[in-house]
């Protein structure tokens, strides 16, 4: 319970004692209490047994643990029964039993009254443990400061009710419904006092004290230094936050204390987790304001859920706290790196001390032991606070001045986590393997520290890598074996390293410290830590560690184990560290104060006494008042008057190419992957994305809130012009409609997103794409931001973005588009794997794979340019610069280091101004590279008739520190001059681009822009402008840079963060574009600089840099500098002398101009987005680009002519002719073009170049293996390295598996214990590098998705003229009006039947000739050319309408019941029914199956007692009804499972209907899957290889048998027999839609009319022909094929007696004795309507109804492909050698018979009728049957059965005669009546070779023709295949 004094019996200690036992014995049952004595001596003893030197237990217990009566031993626990709450009253959680609301968070803005001598406080409920409960209490029973003098007892009221005077804090719990399973107890649940913050909000203050429950089982003499506690000002206003855990010891040996506490570190933002110090144990204000939100992972119990093994949720004595824990594993991981982006910090924190921000220690900095006294002036003598790590074991108290050290869990945490096994080992048992010994750690440490340089600093990481290392190597033969084994457990296997014993550890650590040089100093002590820190401190005073950076304090003895920690001395180290341990929020605020406060004062006069002249300022008013009149008008002069004059014949620069928005391979290919995702997502089965529902596409852009980002976004969408052609907008735009569809995410974005929100609603069938780009920035957890202190901007991704509506919209997907996709990486990710695109890579195995003419230059590409061989490092740090800041540091410990890095940059950017403009004294007190960086910016406008210039970049995320940089700069500026030379621009993430009128003026010429309002928005549009960009804002937010970027200084950039994800997006501002485009022109030296003596110094000169690199790499890569989305240069220019001020000469007149009329038509055409623009465009520019070659030819070959006639030099000194020439030769072309064969320079840090710059073992620069992002964190130390070789997905996969999100992170609470539901099915995840053009891949992404949707509501139609119009009857005679609805029956039989096909599709099969055609087929011959057959058939796209058939990926809400996808439809719920049927021709029983859907069996007929199919319903031909269709369908089909179109469900318009698929036997499988809810009839598997004949065949033979079955089951109740309706539909699978024609005959004549053709249903369509007046006399009835060429003569008659295709009604009753040939494969619906026609039946077609058929590129007829048996070689065969002899040694082919002489005959048949050959007038006479001879063979149909119906033959002759497979009924004799030419030839074919003898014989054809031996052919099949055999002869 507290501080046991030892064994001294306290008279407060024995009080509360005895009060606890009275209290416990009353509310107990049965349990005895425990004698008070025994309570208070057990503690003295184990407190005095700790000093005796065992391990103190002095572990402070979970708040769920802690059930003892205040007893640190293993005697049973009070039990405590809760009284039920009265009646009726309030229970909830959070609310008081009056139902008032007690929660922090809700009344902490609310007035409440408390009365005099009462506080608030917080309690703490189990059931809510983010929320604290408000309490008022009397003060007088609460502890002091020192924990004491608390009175026994409670007095509170309740703030929500008013209610007052509760006696017992039993009754209050119960009140405020606490809802204990513990004994109530106030020093167990009130936690905190409650303070009011600045803005008047109560917030989480101090923990309240209570005597021994921080600490319990200390030592006495802790109480000495009790009183120097740091203790919170309550008026500081610290906001803190709704609940948190109490401290934990960091004893660990404690198993559940330990846990809690490294929960509580880890997971708290980066200050406390870092390197939250302990002043005396108490928590520090930061570590209590960080610590706010600790979820209840915190607590044990819910760790527990997340392992198996873990500690119990009670401590128990048999639970071993080393046992190794995989909880540990999860949480005990920290990072140094952890700076959290939290912005949930309290008020102003400025006016604390740095101690204070730093904050003090969190939970493991417990202290024990002798306190040990911080020195007075430590900082004042050591310039730096000494940072304290704790390592293992106890720690002393530091009492004292604790504001000048810091002490930091950090190290401690690696300790342990190196201690837990990995967990990929645990899954084999691996309990065997030994962890890693805490000796073997610290040795290891010491072995780091040794080994590292003076300016580096140690990182976590590093250590994590090499005790894993290290635990590898001394485990590799049972970590192989249980790689290799089956997971059972293994014997202890000895360690083959002998381990490191304590006694021996300081020995080793000394002897490994000794080669170091005194940079590690190892202090040994006996007894405790104390006095190895007193001895260290006393050394730091007497200066006898000023070369020491690291001190290592081991306490180590035989029978205890190790206590030890490391304490950083190295003043530079130990700044580093402590300033990382800062929030960036914390960061900006010290510095905000530093600057307030006039802190950095001193710093200025510091400077001013370096300069020898003076202060500064002097120098430069001196400077001012001397040159007033003489600098600005030379400078003026060498400006302005190019620009001034340009249009009276001065030239003008021509480098400034406007900037074409054109879609690059590698944008188009990106669009393409995402396309390809999104459809993926729509052809799952899981049914998220139903694409085919969506008519357009609308979208919002979420950008962060940077105004720049938001203007630069809206400038991308405005020229990409999407938005036309997504249709979302008209012609003319204007900005304020285009702003609708950018929303920048602050204050304001919740409106705008309400919007997209509601027309998401509103608008079901528009796909609405929310694209979050910048995506990376603010992850925070919208949880975390509901706290009164924090920015409202907070959390909105998440509140927004993850919001219910957008998650559950099914019309809503998310695009997440980012460089740094890392912290969307983790464990918790909403985004699957498979959702994820990665900008590809330019190369693979060496091959360009998508051809681009630019080059990218990123983060790899600059690291690589510091690699030796390349002659100028992109990447480089300013060693003099970094040698300053170092010095200035220790002179000034105070003053953050940001501080004096900003002041010494700008102090030299203002010396190299001045020492630019001729104060060349000023040389001494700047560096090289910011004067290389100087003299280029300011020269570079001058070189240049325009005055283009160079940008650079001065990047201060400080946004304070920015405005002091810009208003010092601009101060300098102003003085020198050079106002009008180049722009200091201050960019500030909240605002906009402010630029002087001067250079706005400048702009506006350049860009050619007439508006007078006109401002850059952007910094794209400052292309070309002199000027320094200062960069401010903590992060980038996707700012994108222009062409002219020449210098991307990072000096100034946070390097104590060290995050992978703050890193590269800092880099990433310099990433390039550069074209490949070869110059001709190679660099030059300047020969004016060379030469001039008062150059400023010789490694200044940039040129000369370029030149010597051009040498060896304008060969390599020779290369025009470009940004990413932009075209053009930037450039560096050349050091010129300082007074020199130069114009550089003119190009000739007549280029400069006529470019510029290029450039300015090109322009206004930009300004236009419409198609007619797009054609200028494309005309204008090739212009440019020839002018610009030609003008580098006329510059090397007019070098005199341009030297004559260019302006003198406005210069202080004159040169000699030579040199000038020289130099106009040098800078002939503007500075920015001609610096731009390569990217910017980056200036970085010392500390982040070493580490981009540094590889790991694995080859990755240092920078990757660094924690991704500030608020995830690793989810193992045990983690392997990452390696180079890995792919953007293997990173991907990487960071899923060892990241996790901290509580901060909005994905937190995305876990669903490892199941795949957390992915978000509607989410996508594009990453590429910064500036690659992610933009404009997904403004691409849009419009090809909008054209696929477009495109899946369309249908490619077959769209063909009929054929063979010409031969057509032209007669007058019309037999029916144009606007009769039905055919007359009567009239209708006095039809004649026409002959001629006119289906398009038959267009290369035989004309069939009758006697009508002879007359005028000659001319036919002529019009049919050869190749017409070859060539692909006519479509058109087509708008499918609400009648549309679909194939499988239609899905929509109506239809789901009818596709089988209703629950109530089980895809397993259907059966498989036999049913038989004998048939005469096939000599067998023919056993066909059904599967039928329970939702479909009321069609069927099954017997009662088996349920044996016996028959298919039919209705009665009398039967009318609306909504029901009286005919079944059926439609054969094969391999279109996913693409036959047989949801009808739309096309019936809703319509009862019988559909029946009549598929293969191997198909059954994948039809079902597919087409759940459908009738199946399954072919029996002989047909298996059949064609489309054999379908209908059996759909024609089965459904006569079913008529039979249902007349003589009907005939029982009554019904007559020809009262059945005998009609089917067999139907094509690929009837898209049907079309009907409406005629208006009520013109004044009856022949005049008007014709309408409309999209119908099917329902309509069948309905109508259904209802025919005496239909049941037709045999066939079918429509038209549609034409968008259909004319008026083809429908003026309505019904036509012809061929009918694709869509028929067939009567099976009248055409029982007529069959379909089921060996056919091709024209098997002619040769069935010819032997229909020939019987004698009717076949009708209505001409006002048409069927569009879908070109479907799968299936159907192109599913049998003809090859070799022998060979599984896919050679192609040709028709030529699908017939061969009979016993040749053909290669046989495997295919049906059948398919190889149908094919045969279409391409060769000209080979067995060689005068039939386009000899129209005498055909080839085909007998019983139609066979396609080719479209120059005409052939004439005749019937040999009796009564049939034939065309006249005399007068005809043939030139042929083709008997196939003839049957009984062809005779001698009927063959004798026809007439042929002499040499006609003759083809029989049969079976095999006997019944071709056996025909030959039996027709007497011996008689007629003359054969011979070698005219006898067959197929080529294997005999096993049936081949047929043919016999050719002539005609005698």
């Amino acid at each position: 319970m507290g501080n046991s004094y030892a064994g001294q019996l306290k008279t407060t200690r024995f009080e509360e004692v005895l009060h606890n036992s009275i209290e416990a014995s009353l509310r107990s049952n049965n349990l005895v209490p425990r004698p008070i004595f025994s309570q208070l001596y057990l503690e003295a003893e184990q407190q005095l047994s700790s000093l005796e030197g065992s391990r103190a237990d002095n572990e402070e217990e979970e708040e769920e643990e802690e059930e003892e009566e205040g007893s640190e031993s293993s005697s049973p626990p009070v039990s405590y029964q809760v009284k039920p709450p009265p009646e009726g009253c309030c229970t909830t959680d959070g609310f008081c039993q009056a139902g008032k609301d007690l929660r922090l968070v809700s009344i902490s803005n609310e007035h409440i009254e408390v009365p005099s001598g009462f506080l608030l406080v917080g309690a703490k409920s189990p059931n809510l443990p983010d929320h604290l409960l408000v309490c008022a209490v009397d003060k007088r029973f609460l502890p002091d400061d020192n924990g004491r003098n608390a009175l026994l007892g409670f007095s509170g009221n309740c703030v929500g009710c008013g209610k007052k005077g509760f006696c017992y804090f039993t009754e209050f719990s119960n009140h405020i419904n606490l809802k204990l399973t513990t004994q109530p107890k106030k020093q167990k649940h009130l936690k905190y006092y409650l303070v009011r913050n600045a803005q008047g909000a109560l917030t989480k203050g101090s923990v309240i004290c209570w005597k021994g429950a921080e600490f319990r089982g200390r030592q006495s003499s802790t109480s000495t230094c009790s009183s120097t506690l740091f203790q919170f000002p309550e008026s500081s206003g610290l906001s803190g936050s709704t609940s948190s855990e109490p401290l934990p010891p960091a004893n660990p040996s404690a198993p559940a204390g330990t846990q809690q506490t490294a929960a509580a570190v880890d997971h708290t933002p980066s200050t406390a987790a870092f390197s939250s110090a302990v002043y005396n144990g108490k928590e520090s204000p930061k570590q209590q304001l960080m610590k706010n939100n600790l979820s209840a992972l915190t607590r044990p119990s819910v760790l527990g859920t997340l392992t198996n093994s873990g500690p119990p949720k009670k401590r128990h004595k048999g639970w071993s706290p080393e046992s190794p824990s995989s909880t540990e594993t999860w949480n005990l991981q920290l990072n140094p790196q952890a700076s959290n982006r939290i912005k949930n910090d309290g008020g102003s924190l400025s006016s604390l001390p740095h101690s204070a921000l730093v904050g003090p220690a969190s939970s493991p900095m417990v202290g024990s032991g002798e306190p040990v006294s911080v020195p007075d002036n430590l900082l004042k003598i050591c310039k730096a606070k000494p940072v304290i790590f704790k390592g293992h074991g106890n720690f002393p108290y530091l009492c004292g001045n604790i504001n000048d050290v810091i002490v930091s869990p950090l190290l401690y945490t690696c300790y342990r986590n190196s201690q837990s096994l990995s967990r990929a080992y645990e899954q084999y048992g691996a309990s065997t393997i030994q962890p890693i010994s805490e000796e073997m750690q610290l040795l290891l440490t010491v072995y780091y520290l040794v080994q590292l340089a003076a300016d580096q600093v140690p990182l976590i990481e590093d250590l994590e890598q090499i005790f894993m290392r290290s635990w590898r190597e001394s485990h590799l033969c049972e970590i192989r074996q249980y790689q290799q084994a089956v997971p059972q457990p293994f014997p202890q296997l000895p360690s083959p390293i002998t381990p490191v014993t304590s006694a021996q550890l300081p020995w080793l650590a000394g002897l490994a410290a000794s080669s170091c040089n005194d940079s590690v100093h190892i202090i040994e002590c006996s007894y405790s830590l104390a006095e190895g820190l007193s001895e260290m401190f006393k050394l730091l005073m007497e200066g006898k560690l000023t070369k020491t950076n690291y001190v290592v304090i081991i306490c180590a003895s035989r029978n205890r184990a190790i206590d030890s920690c490391i304490v950083i001395t190295g003043k530079y180290q130990a700044r580093v560290l402590s300033e990382s341990m800062l929030s960036p929020s914390d960061y900006q605020k010290e510095v905000n104060y530093q600057l307030v406060t006039g802190k950095v004062e001193a710093l200025g006069s510091f400077f001013s006494t370096l300069c020898p002249e003076g202060d500064i300022d002097l120098l430069l008013e001196k400077f001012y008042q001397e040159n007033q009149g003489h600098i600005s008008s030379s400078l003026s002069a060498s400006v302005n008057k190019p620009t001034a004059v340009n249009g009276a014949g001065t030239a003008v620069c021509t480098s400034y190419e406007i900037e074409r928005h054109e879609i690059r391979p590698f944008q188009l290919a990106v669009a393409q992957k995402l396309l390809s995702h999104i459809c993926s997502i729509a052809d799952s089965s899981t049914q998220n994305l139903d694409l085919g529902s969506f008519e357009k596409i609308d979208f919002l852009i979420c950008v962060p809130p940077s105004e720049v980002t938001y203007q630069q976004t809206l400038f991308h969408l405005w020229h990409s012009g999407i938005l036309l052609e997504l249709g979302l907008e008209k012609e003319h735009l204007t900005k304020q409609r285009v702003e609708q569809y950018v929303m920048k995410l602050d204050a304001e974005a919740q409106i705008k997103f309400k919007i997209f929100l509601q027309n998401s609603m509103q608008n079901p069938h528009t796909l609405f794409v929310l694209i979050h780009d910048h995506a990376h920035w603010d992850l925070m957890s919208a949880m975390h931001s509901l706290y009164p202190q924090t920015e409202l901007s907070t959390g909105l991704v998440d509140r927004l973005l993850n919001c219910r509506e957008v998650k559950e919209a099914p019309n809503i997907v998310t695009l997440h588009v980012t460089s740094f996709p890392y912290a969307l990486q983790t464990q918790h990710t909403h985004i699957s794997p498979y959702n994820e695109i990665h900008w590809p890579s330019s190369y693979s195995n060496g091959v360009d794979l998508y051809h681009e003419n630019k080059k990218y230059f990123g983060l790899s590409e600059f690291i690589e340019s510091t690699l030796s061989g390349h002659s100028i490092p992109l990447l480089r740090y300013d060693s003099s610069f970094e040698a300053m800041v170092m010095a200035l540091g220790k002179r000034f410990p105070r003053l953050h280091s940001a501080v004096i890095r900003t002041f010494v940059l700008i102090q030299h950017y203002s010396a190299a101004m001045m020492a630019v403009c001729g104060l060349s004294q000023m040389k001494n007190y700047t560096s090289v590279e910011t004067l290389e960086i100087t003299q280029n910016l300011i020269n570079s406008s001058r070189q240049c008739p325009s005055g283009h210039g160079l940008m650079v970049v001065l990047r201060i995320p400080c946004i304070p520190l920015a405005a002091v940089a810009y208003e010092r700069l601009y101060n300098v500026r102003e003085r020198l001059a050079l106002e009008d030379n180049f722009e200091i621009i201050l960019g500030n993430p909240n605002s906009g681009i402010t630029i002087g009128k001067h250079f706005v003026e400048q702009l506006k010429i350049w860009q050619k822009i007439e508006d007078v309002d006109w401002r850059p928005q952007t910094y794209l549009e400052l292309e070309g402008l002199p000027c320094i960009l200062i960069f401010s804002g903590m992060d980038p937010q996707g700012e994108s840079l222009p062409r002219s970027l020449r210098y991307c200084d990072l000096r100034l950039i946070n390097s104590s963060s060290l995050v992978r994800t703050s890193l590269e997006q800092e880099l990433g501002l310099a990433a390039y574009f550069v074209s490949s485009e070869i110059h001709t022109e190679k660099p030059v030296v300047n020969d004016v600089l060379e030469s001039d003596p008062e150059k400023l110094s010789s490694t200044d000169n940039e040129d000369e840099e370029i030149a010597t690199e051009g040498s060896t790499s304008e060969k390599r890569s020779p290369m025009k500098r470009e940004r990413s989305r932009s075209h053009d240069s930037a450039s560096s220019s050349l050091s010129s002398k300082a007074s020199t001020f130069c114009t550089e000469s003119s190009p000739p007149q007549a280029l400069s101009n006529s470019t510029e009329e290029t450039t300015n038509n090109y322009e206004r055409q930009k300004q236009k987005v419409d198609k007619g623009a797009q054609t200028t465009i494309s005309k204008h520019l090739p212009p440019v680009t020839e002018q610009l070659d030609m003008k580098q030819n006329i510059k090397s070959t007019q070098v005199s002519t341009t030297s004559s006639s260019s302006p003198p030099f406005s210069s202080s000194s004159s040169s000699s002719a030579p040199t000038h020439n020289s130099f106009i030769l040098q800078t002939s072309q503007c500075s920015m073009t001609k610096a731009s064969k390569q990217p910017p320079i980056v200036f970085l840090p010392k500390l982040v170049y070493d580490i981009i710059t540094s590889t790991d073992s694995s080859g990755l620069p240092k920078s990757s293996s660094l924690l991704p992002y500030h608020s995830v964190m690793w989810a193992s130390s045990f983690r392997p390295l990452m390696s180079k070789m890995m792919t953007c997905t293997e990173q991907s996969l990487y960071y899923r598996q060892w990241t996790v999100p901290k509580p901060i992170h909005m994905d937190y609470n995305n876990r669903n214990e490892g199941r795949m539901d957390t992915f978000h099915p509607r989410r996508l995840l594009l990453s590429g590098p910064p500036q690659i053009g992610k933009t404009g891949a997904y403004l691409q992404f849009l419009s090809i998705l909008s054209r696929m949707l477009i495109r899946l509501t369309e249908v490619d139609v077959y769209d063909e003229e009929e054929i063979n119009i010409n031969i057509k009857e032209e007669s007058d005679q019309y037999y029916h009006q144009p606007g009769d609805v039905w055919p007359d029956l009567e009239t209708f039989k006095k039809m004649p039947f026409d002959y001629t096909i006119h289906d398009p599709k038959y267009e290369d099969a035989s004309l069939i000739c009758s006697k009508l055609q002879t007359i005028d087929s000659e001319d036919r011959s002529m019009s049919r050319r050869q190749e017409d057959m070859y060539t692909c058939r006519q479509t058109t796209r087509m708008r499918l309408s609400k009648y549309a058939a679909y194939n499988t990926y239609h899905h929509c809400e109506q239809c789901h019941q009818y596709m089988g996808f209703n629950p109530r439809y089980q895809i397993y719920e259907s059966t498989l029914h036999a049913f038989a049927f004998s048939y005469s021709m096939l000599g067998e029983e023919i056993q066909l199956h059904f599967i039928i859907p329970k939702s479909k069996e009321h069609h069927f007929v099954f017997s009662q007692p088996g349920r044996q199919l016996e028959s298919m319903r039919l209705p009665l031909v009398t039967d009318k009804s609306e909504d029901y269709i009286k005919s079944p369908t059926f439609t054969p089909t094969t391999g279109r499972h996913e693409h036959g179109l047989f949801n009808l469900y739309h096309a019936m318009d809703g319509a009862s209907h019988l559909h029946v698929l009549v598929v293969k036997e191997y198909e059954m499988a994948i039809y079902k899957k597919y087409w759940p809810n459908h009738i199946m009839l399954v072919l029996p598997s002989i047909f298996n290889s059949a064609g489309v004949g054999a379908a209908h065949f059996l759909i024609k033979e089965l459904s006569y048998h079913n008529l039979e079955l249902e007349r003589n089951r009907q005939e029982e109740l009554g019904i007559k027999p020809q009262d059945i309706w005998p009609f089917i539909v067999i139907s094509d699978d690929s009837c898209v839609m049907w079309n009907a024609v409406e005629v208006d005959c009520s013109g004044d004549r009856k022949s005049d009319y008007t014709w309408t053709e409309r999209n119908v249903s099917l329902k309509q369509i069948l309905q109508h022909i259904e209802a025919t007046p005496n239909v049941t006399h037709y045999a066939l009835i079918g429509m038209r094929k549609w034409s968008s060429k259909t004319n008026s003569a083809e429908i003026k008659e309505p019904f036509s007696c012809c061929h009918v295709h694709d869509f028929i009604m067939l009567n099976v009753d009248l055409t029982q004795n007529v069959q379909y040939n089921q060996n056919r494969f091709t024209c098997d619906d002619v040769d069935f309507n010819l032997r229909v026609h020939s019987a004698g039946l009717l076949i009708c077609r209505f001409n006002h109804f048409s069927v569009m058929k879908k070109q479907i590129a799968v299936g159907g007829q192109r599913s049998f492909h003809i090859k070799s048996k022998v060979s599984d070689n896919p050679v192609s065969i040709s028709p030529a050698q699908y017939i061969c002899a009979p016993d040749s040694k053909h290669t046989f082919l495997a295919a049906p018979a059948q398919l190889l002489l149908e094919k045969y005959l279409q391409y060769h048949s000209h080979r067995f009728f060689p005068l039939s050959l386009k000899n129209y007038s005498h055909p080839v006479l085909s007998v019983d049957c139609y066979l396609n001879l080719g479209p120059q063979i005409a052939v004439c149909y005749v019937s040999s059965r009796p009564h049939s119906l034939n065309i006249s033959s005399s007068g005809l002759t043939f030139s042929g005669l083709l008997l196939y497979l003839c049957d009984s009924f062809v005779v001698a004799s009927f063959l004798k009546k026809f007439h042929f030419l002499k040499g006609a030839t003759l083809c029989v074919i049969c079976q095999d070779r006997n019944s071709l003898r056996q025909t030959v014989v039996r027709l007497e054809l011996e008689d007629e023709w003359q054969f011979r031996l070698r005219d006898e052919f067959q197929t080529a099949n294997a005999k096993e295949d049936r081949p047929l055999f043919f016999l050719t002869g002539r005609h005698i």
